[in-house]
Parts: C-alpha cells; sequence; structure tokens
C-alpha cells in the first residue's frame, strides 16, 4: 500500500472539504444568512373551465384579431418570470400572435410603466400554438416581479379562437381591444372589459424568497365572491400577504395558488346543472389544477358546502369524497389540510336538513385522520350567538361570502407551521 505524502494528504483533505461545502450549499441547508439558491416558485395560478352555454362574458364566442389584458396579483416575487397559457377546453388550436408582460402604473390599472413592457417568446420565437386539451410554456425571461403586485400580461390573438378556456369569477376587470395592443403602454379605449381570464393559467418566478407554494384547491368563498373587484381581497389574497411578513429561514412557502371555483363542488360537476364556469368536480380538477403547479408542497381543499347549499347531497357522500382528497394528495407527498364548511343560514338554498348535514361533515373533518391539519372556516366565520349563521360583520350580504374582514380572519386560520 502506498503511503501518502504529507502535500498529497493535505490536498486530499482540501478537496473533500470542498466538496462537502459544495453539497451543503447545493442542498440549501437553511443557516441564518445563507444565500439560496434560486427556483422556481408558482407565484399565481386560476383555473379554467370550458365555455358558458349561455356565452357569459363572451367565453363561447372567443376573439379574433384582438388583444387581452389581463392582470394578475402576485404572491411572491422573483428575478425570472414564465407564463403557462393553455387551450385546455379548446375545440381549435389557438393560435397566439405576440404575449408581452409589464408593469402597472398603478394597482388594477391597464396602464403600463414605460420601459416595463417586455416580449415572452416560446421555444425562441414570438408567435406559438396551443393545441386542444394542452398547455403552452413561455421561455424564462429576466424581468423582476415584485411580490404581492400586479403584474400586466397581454395575448394578442390574431385569429378566431372558438370557445375560450375561461375562469367566471376572476375579480379583476380584463380588458379587450382591438388588433394587437401588446406594447402599447396604454390601456384606454378598450372594445370590451370583463371580469373573467382567459387562456392563462399560470405564472412561475424564479426567486430565493421561497421554495415552494400552497394550492388553495376551493369554491366561491375562495374565489372570492362577495369581494370587490380589483381590490384583491381574497382569502388566499390574504394567505400571502401573511406568509410574506414571517421571515424566510421561518417560512420557505410563499407562492399562494388560488385555484378556486365558484360553484364548485367535491362530487358534482358543473355540467349537472348546465353551468360548465362551475368546472368539473373536484376530485377531477386534481390533475391540472393541483399536479400540474408549480413546486407545490400544502393544498388546501375547501369544498362541500355546495354538495350540501346546490347539490342537496348526503353527508355520507361528502366525506366519502373529501376521504379520497385526504388520501390522493398525501400518497403524492402533498400536505394535505382540509377546511370545515362554514355556516350559511339566510342564504336562499338554507335549510334545517342542510344544516345536520352540514355539522356531520364538520364533525368528521374536526376528527379525521384523513388530513394533516385542519382549517376551521366554520370557527372563524359563525356567530357565537347564533352558530349556523356568518357573523354580521363579517357577512358580505349574502349570508354565506366573507367580506374583506371574514376573509383575513380566514387567512389567519390557516395553520402556518404546516406550509
Amino acid at each position: 500500500m502506498k503511503i501518502l505524502t504529507k502535500r498529497r494528504a493535505i490536498a486530499a483533505v482540501a478537496v473533500l472539504a470542498a466538496v462537502g461545502a459544495t453539497l451543503a450549499v447545493s442542498a440549501g441547508v437553511g443557516q441564518a444568512g445563507e444565500d439560496h439558491h434560486p427556483s422556481w416558485v408558482g407565484t399565481w395560478t386560476t383555473s379554467l373551465t370550458e365555455a358558458s352555454l349561455g356565452d357569459t362574458s363572451g367565453s363561447k364566442t372567443g376573439f379574433n384579431n384582438q388583444s387581452v389584458r389581463q392582470i394578475i396579483r402576485t404572491s411572491v416575487g422573483g428575478d425570472t418570470v414564465r407564463v403557462r397559457l393553455t387551450d385546455e377546453y379548446g375545440t381549435t388550436p389557438l393560435s397566439v400572435g405576440h404575449v408581452t408582460v409589464g408593469l402597472p402604473t398603478a394597482p388594477a390599472s391597464p396602464n403600463m410603466v414605460a420601459g416595463s413592457v417586455r416580449t415572452l417568446t416560446f421555444n425562441g420565437r414570438q408567435s406559438a400554438t396551443v393545441y386542444p386539451g394542452a398547455d403552452l410554456l413561455s421561455d424564462p425571461l429576466r424581468f423582476p416581479v415584485p411580490a404581492l403586485s400586479d403584474l400586466v400580461i397581454t395575448i394578442f390573438l390574431p385569429s378566431a379562437t372558438g370557445p375560450t378556456s375561461w375562469h367566471w369569477q376572476a375579480r379583476e376587470t380584463s380588458y379587450v381591444y382591438a388588433g394587437d395592443q401588446t406594447t402599447n403602454l396604454s390601456g384606454a379605449n378598450p372594445t370590451a372589459t370583463q371580469t373573467s381570464f382567459f387562456f392563462i393559467a399560470g405564472v412561475d418566478v424564479k426567486t430565493r424568497d421561497a421554495s415552494s407554494s400552497v394550492v388553495v384547491l376551493g369554491d366561491s368563498i375562495s374565489d372570492g365572491f362577495g369581494s370587490v373587484v380589483d381590490t384583491d381581497t381574497r382569502w388566499p389574497d390574504f394567505l400571502a400577504n401573511r406568509l410574506k411578513s414571517k421571515d424566510v429561514d421561518e417560512q420557505r412557502a410563499g407562492g399562494v395558488l388560488d385555484e378556486s371555483l365558484s360553484g364548485n363542488a367535491v362530487n358534482h360537476a358543473g355540467s349537472e346543472i348546465g353551468f360548465p364556469a362551475i368546472g368539473h368536480n373536484g376530485l377531477a380538477r386534481l390533475d391540472h389544477d393541483v399536479y400540474a403547479d408549480t413546486a407545490v408542497k400544502a393544498v388546501i381543499v375547501q369544498l362541500g358546502i355546495n354538495d350540501i347549499q346546490q347539490d342537496n347531497d348526503t353527508a355520507t357522500n361528502i366525506i366519502a369524497g373529501l376521504q379520497q382528497f385526504g388520501q390522493q394528495l398525501r400518497q403524492r407527498g402533498y400536505t394535505a389540510i382540509i377546511a370545515t364548511l362554514g355556516p350559511f343560514e339566510g342564504y336562499p338554498s338554507w335549510t334545517a336538513d342542510k344544516e345536520t348535514t352540514r355539522q356531520s361533515v364538520n364533525a368528521y373533518i374536526r376528527a379525521n385522520h384523513d388530513f394533516d391539519a385542519v382549517m376551521d372556516l366554520d370557527a372563524a366565520l359563525r356567530d357565537p350567538a347564533s352558530p349556523s349563521h356568518v357573523r354580521p360583520d363579517l357577512d358580505s350580504g349574502d349570508h354565506i361570502h366573507p367580506n374583506a374582514a371574514g376573509a383575513q380572519l380566514l387567512a389567519n386560520a390557516v395553520p402556518l407551521d404546516r406550509l
């Protein structure tokens, strides 16, 4: 056996030390002051559905030689961005002529800051085709995306799109213009405005500020129904604010991805009542609305109340569906959080029998072992003097959806230590 010389031994030790240091950095060990490697994290998403049978918001007619300017609110910030477009529910290939990102001159404004507008490319090209049922991911673009801020995305659609893939209750104003207006700083004089999203499925950022995202898979309570349009006062927005207020070394989940659909249910689809904009049943949404999202660590399931008030389903059926959520999410390695069902006496569909069903489902949720944690939405919103009612100061006015104060309490009810 050869004996190492002193010089060779010192060199070997130095190499081993260097390798050890490299491995420690690569692993992203959470030491105070460490410069974590940037990673792709979802900063925004929306759940899309097929066009409305009644052509609501022009969803069935679609667009032709028009630009659609949409304003999305980020959760986590980064220095590089990519955008995911989709023709998930399209019937023909979707031609995309030009897509830009820019910063608004003010919150919710369609006017963009001079010098901020950049073109997105797809495999190095400005134009692209999205095939029916498919997504299209843009090339990464070096672009500073601020956290908890608005980002303007303008899509030029040069030819007839046919029925759209859209999100009905965006609670944000989208602007439609004639021709290619992707680089026009002015958002004035749209030919139409809608409060829906079209063809845009998600936005990712490369960031050191967070390593993962949380998906909210919910119904209108999480979709922000009852909130004021263009104010970003859904409870998932407040959750993003809450996460951002945490120190990076304490809390590494920064992205909040709101994959909620007004009217959505655990076991029932919108097609059952003639309105596809409600979407597929919640379990059927897992593939595209959870598994396809970027760097997701945890999922909050906020579904079930529509199975009761809209579909008159039994507690047994609802519980069976919720059990499947817990089992399927955990089997794939996600942290699964379940929300209790909120009060709704005073809403037109409420009955005493439905209240009994709600209480039975909540009893299961609070005692179950199918999920990793519980978000007690019911406790946050109920009136202590009349627990089947939403507390008056938290009520948006329809006795089921919270106002901004109620939404803040829902965000506060999320157990951050499980994210």
